[in-house]
C-alpha cells in the first residue's frame, strides 16, 4: 500500500492557474513541462499587446491632434494660414476691424466643427468631414480675399 502511495506521488500532477490552461508539474524532478512555458509565452504576449493596443488609444484620445493625420494636419495649416492673412490684412489696413471680427467668428465655428468631428473618431477626420471642413475653409477663403481687396 506505501508502495502505490508512493508511486502516485511520482505521478504527474496538474494544477489549474487562474482559467488560462493547465500546468503540468513533474513532482520527482520540479520543472514545469514545455507545454505550460507554451501556454505562459501566449499569455504574456497577449497581455502585452493588450497594454500596446491601450497605449495606441491613449495618444490619440477624443478631441486630441493626432499629428501624423495628413487631414488632420491639411485642415490645421489652411486654418494657420487664413488666420496669418486675416492679421496681416488688419496689420497694412486692408481689412476693418469689423471684417477681421467676423471672418474670425467663422473660423472659429471652422475649428469648433473640427473638434467635434475629431472627438467624435478618436482624433482623426473622414474624408467626408475633411471635404466639409475644406468647403468652409473655401467660403472663409474667398471672403477674406474679397475684404482684403475692396
Amino acid at each position: 500500500m506505501q508502495g502505490n502511495r508512493l508511486s502516485q506521488l511520482n505521478l504527474t500532477v496538474w494544477f489549474k492557474l487562474a482559467s488560462f490552461g493547465f500546468t503540468e508539474i513533474d513532482t520527482e524532478m520540479g520543472v514545469e513541462t514545455s507545454m505550460n512555458k507554451i501556454t505562459n509565452a501566449l499569455i504574456v504576449m497577449a497581455v502585452g499587446g493588450l497594454f500596446s493596443v491601450g497605449a495606441a488609444v491613449a495618444q490619440a484620445g477624443p478631441g486630441q491632434d493626432d499629428p501624423g493625420h495628413p487631414r488632420v494636419n491639411e485642415v490645421n495649416t489652411r486654418e494657420q494660414n487664413q488666420q496669418d492673412r486675416i492679421a496681416n490684412g488688419v496689420k497694412n489696413g486692408t481689412m476693418t476691424p469689423g471684417q477681421a471680427a467676423h471672418v474670425e467668428r467663422q473660423e472659429q465655428h471652422i475649428e469648433n466643427q473640427e473638434k467635434r468631428d475629431m472627438a467624435a473618431h478618436n482624433g482623426h477626420l473622414t474624408k467626408a468631414e475633411q471635404k466639409q471642413l475644406n468647403r468652409e475653409q473655401n467660403h472663409t477663403s474667398r471672403e477674406i480675399h474679397r475684404d482684403k481687396h475692396q
